[in-house]
């Protein structure tokens, strides 16, 4: 039975030179932020908008997206212990980055950015934002794999993989699942911008891209490992009971996005 499933043992480093390494994880995070920025200067283009603000965005990008993960992480898994110990909210390369933080970091950092931007809206960069974002955080668990990090509970299904820098037992590749599902999500979300972009209801793509990225987050947990011990014995896990706010806010911006179109066409 065993010889069915996948023998993952593929080391999260790609090479190194004494103390200094390149690891897949950061390949592919960084990965996300060029290919996002290629993306979102084509967006630009079709706009008729300057290259230079790309570069602006891509600087707040950065710092929202590396900022909220880390701090969402120290305070939503373990604030007990980084609250006592500060200095290690710091320590980034150590690991430990949640996407519920990333996504309000990002929303911070484009309240910002849009501030300084007289000609457009919070929503407008929104809309356009999370096409990339979708797709970066199909990259980023694509490092969560190689890192053999955010594992599957024990299962038999066919396609499970054994994490041998874990243990011996089949899991459910579920960096694969939302791997798969972001990707998807991703060509969703370039697919109605490429069609509807001349008449974009603003708040749309960013609704439906919390709506989908986070009910598929409450779903996939399920058949996920818990990430801090204080998950074990609740009906539902931290990642899910975060989730379902921003399905919640998904769903109020995909309305109010409709009833503006649905008035403009009167």
């Amino acid at each position: 039975m065993l010889l069915s499933f996948i023998e993952w043992s593929v080391s999260p480093e790609i090479f190194h030179i004494g103390p200094f390494s390149i690891r897949w994880y950061g390949v592919l995070f960084a990965l996300g932020f060029v290919v996002g920025y290629f993306i979102m200067g084509w967006i630009y283009n079709q706009e008729g908008r300057k290259k230079s603000e790309v570069e602006q965005l891509a600087v707040y990008m950065i710092f929202g997206t590396v900022i909220g993960a880390r701090v969402g992480h120290c305070l939503f898994y373990n604030p007990e212990f980084y609250l006592s110990n500060p200095i290690e909210i710091l320590k980034v390369w150590e690991g430990g980055l949640a996407s519920h933080g990333a996504a309000i970091g990002i929303i911070i950092a484009l309240f910002l950015y849009a501030k300084k931007k007289k000609d457009i809206s919070l929503l407008w960069i929104l809309d356009r934002v999370v096409i990339v974002v979708a797709l970066a955080g199909s990259f980023i668990r694509l490092g969560n794999l190689f890192n053999s990090e955010i594992i599957g509970k024990v299962t038999e299904v066919p396609w499970a993989f054994i994490f041998s820098a874990i243990d011996e037992l089949p899991r459910h590749p579920t960096q694969l699942y939302e791997s798969i599902a972001y990707f998807l999500i991703f060509l969703i979300l370039l697919f109605i911008y490429y069609k509807k972009k001349k008449d974009l209801s603003d708040g749309l793509l960013f609704g439906l891209f919390l709506v989908l990225v986070f009910t598929f987050r409450i779903f996939v947990e399920f058949v996920k490992e818990n990430q801090s011990s204080f998950e074990a014995g609740m009906s539902l896990n931290m990642g899910q009971i975060l989730s379902i706010p921003f399905v919640i806010i998904g769903f109020i911006f995909i309305l109010r996005s409709m009833r503006k179109k649905a008035v403009k066409t009167k």
